[in-house]
């Protein structure tokens, strides 16, 4: 059995949780990153006797669609899988069941399912810190019952079920779309690594609205701290969602 782990992470907290995760299962881990550019999803085809971890962060209680579209590439061949979407404490809606249904569409058998909560990728005052030591506990605990199950049963039944709602809810556009401030240098970092191409290498002063996913990717790559968001429009986005994000929220296991 291999384990493979399929991730899109922009800000790196999808991929701390699915790390806490696999560090639980035995062998070697192999890493596809979807928010690389160059990922060339279209070639990937896994094993029947291969385990996936596949694992998503919530965008407005939805897949991201450019993580789903990579996804949808990739040749499961029946073999096993464990999603994962992680939130920043507000809510995962219907992003699970989106996600399942993906991941099932292109050929995988989904045998457990985990929501996880790491820090929000815009308004960091909400899950500041996490995953933590809390959640890690949790989440080795996760993976160990799914590891088990994974060995005992020879064919794990998908039954299992999950939060969430069919039609899915209506996805958000991108709404903060970053720009640089008088801190950059031209290096470009930020377009290099933007997962959607949103940032023209020869004019990084801001990205197109229409191809940007407000993922902060190029925020955290930037050395210089040189790429931001509108203040204002993220005060007003904090407030909007303070209550719901006030309760600190757990992680689900589902198998």
């Amino acid at each position: 059995m291999a384990l493979v782990q399929i991730t899109f992470s922009p800000t790196g907290g999808t991929g701390k949780v699915a790390d806490i995760i696999a560090e639980e299962w035995e062998g070697p881990v192999t890493r596809i990153d979807l928010s690389d550019a160059k990922t060339d999803c279209s070639k990937m085809k896994l094993g029947q006797e291969d385990v996936a971890l596949i694992a998503v962060p919530s965008y407005g209680g939805r897949v991201p669609e450019l993580a789903a579209k990579r996804l949808m590439q990739i040749n499961g061949n029946r073999a096993k899988c464990v999603i994962v979407c992680v939130y920043g404490n507000r809510a995962y809606e219907d992003t699970l069941v989106e996600l399942r249904d993906i991941v099932e569409g292109c050929g995988f058998r989904a045998v457990a399912a985990i929501s996880a909560v790491a820090e929000h990728s815009i308004m960091h005052q909400y899950a500041a810190g996490r995953p933590d030591e809390k959640d890690t506990e949790e989440l080795h605990g996760f993976a160990k019952k799914i590891y088990r199950k994974l060995m005992e049963d020879e064919s794990p039944a998908s039954a299992f079920e999950i939060p969430g709602n069919r039609p899915y809810r209506k996805a958000g556009g991108a709404g903060l779309v970053p720009k640089a401030t008088k801190e950059c240098v031209s290096c470009g970092l930020c377009a290099e690594n933007c997962p959607a191409q949103a940032i023209n290498r020869d004019s990084l002063k801001t990205a197109d609205s229409k191809k940007c996913i407000s993922c902060m990717r190029c925020v955290v790559k930037c050395p210089r701290s040189a790429r931001k968001v509108n203040g204002a429009l993220v005060s007003a986005a904090a407030l909007a969602i303070k209550k719901a994000c006030s309760e600190r929220k757990e992680a689900e296991l589902f198998c």
